[in-house]
């Protein structure tokens, strides 16, 4: 349904290392790379982050969240492990999460910026 989401961050440089660290383990790298805007996927860009001097405030109780596909649960543990590494801050460590399916397994991350991000795989 969706073909890309933009989000807007403070510092380019600083959310291009996280985001080329915690998507790799995913199969997503950086497609397009300027000075203000940085693009991610697999075969085509579906993550736009745009250079701006007022990225939306972080509302932890808004429910908006980005969710990565993941290949298996081992690259999920990687996304967690380098999104820390590269300055993102832990919102829920890599399991399964039965309250959404026997075979959710998930792990939660907030960014640089504030945006909630997470890495999913079903199997």
């Amino acid at each position: 349904m969706l073909d890309h989401v933009s989000i807007g961050v403070a510092d380019i440089l600083r959310s291009g290392k996280f985001y080329d660290a915690a998507l790799k383990p995913l199969g997503y790298t950086r497609l397009s790379d300027g000075e203000t805007s940085l693009g991610y996927g697999a075969k085509a860009v579906s993550l736009w982050l745009g250079a701006t001097d007022k990225p939306v405030k972080p509302e932890s109780e808004s429910g908006l969240h980005f969710c990565f596909v993941a290949p298996d649960r081992k690259s999920v543990d990687a996304f967690h492990a380098e999104a820390l590494r590269t300055g993102g801050t832990d919102n829920g460590k890599p399991g399964v999460r039965a309250d959404y399916g026997p075979q959710y397994y998930a792990a939660f991350v907030i960014d640089p910026d504030g945006y909630r991000i997470e890495a999913y795989c079903g199997k």
